[in-house]
């Protein structure tokens, strides 16, 4: 492995008041290094350089610790996960959890399976498919403690797919621009007709960076009807309003 300085991410990680060992840091570096090797043959992000991945994808993955205590075990779900944020920077940093990798190519599942055993993460699976099908299997279906998701998608979309997740008194928490205003207010109806109940959301700037970030906060407050979610498409193509 090449040397990297940490001193950036150990900077991040004090701000956030996590502190990790030797080999949590490795496997941060081990998995950037697939991620750039791995990046040359199939698109799975455009960011690469070292230290924007480390604020932008490992730090940014690692900072809903902002809203959500991770000292406590759960079963957690990461939709449309890409190529694995945020859910496997969360495993690295807090290894009692369990987590579910959800995304809907079979390419990116084949990487993050490469990366689960390079790094010999256990309690970590990576799963192919489409959310609107797994939400409607009874082992998926409100089986999770937390459903977390960086996917590009609005709150009312990204409700409907990940609400059927989460057990009621569970939360879903996606990572969302700093402007949310607006499409939280679009999204009021949606989320509490999917049996959610908008808790907080908190704002916050990347460390050392101008980029705005928000948590939004979502608990279940009782089950998601059963026809939610709607077949692949609508959930997009006309949101809940």
């Amino acid at each position: 492995m090449a040397q990297y300085d940490t001193t950036w991410f150990e900077k991040g990680l004090a701000e956030l008041e996590i502190t990790l060992n030797e080999k949590q840091i490795e496997q941060f570096l081990t998995y950037y290094e697939l991620l750039v090797e791995w990046n040359k043959v199939m698109n799975l992000t455009a960011i690469t350089e070292y230290e924007e991945v480390i604020t932008k994808h490992f730090l940014d993955s690692v900072a809903s610790v902002k809203v959500c205590d991770y000292s406590k075990p759960m079963k957690i779900l990461d939709l449309g996960t890409g190529a694995g944020f945020p859910g496997i920077p969360l495993k690295i940093a807090f290894p009692d959890q369990e987590i579910v990798l959800l995304d809907s190519l079979n390419k990116r599942v084949k990487f993050l399976n490469t990366v689960i055993e390079t790094l010999g993460l256990t309690g970590i699976r990576a799963i192919h498919g489409r959310a609107e099908d797994y939400a409607r299997q009874a082992d998926y279906r409100e089986q999770f403690d937390l459903c977390v998701s960086r996917a590009v998608a609005n709150l009312s979309t990204l409700s409907e797919y990940c609400l059927p997740y989460v057990k009621t008194g569970g939360y879903f928490i996606p990572y969302k621009s700093g402007r949310i205003q607006e499409e939280l207010t679009e999204a009021q109806t949606a989320i509490k007709i999917l049996g959610g109940s908008l808790e907080k959301t908190e704002k916050f700037q990347l460390a050392d960076t101008d980029m705005e970030r928000s948590f939004v906060v979502i608990r279940k407050t009782k089950p998601t009807g059963k026809k939610f979610p709607r077949k692949a498409g609508l959930p997009s193509k006309e949101p809940i309003k």
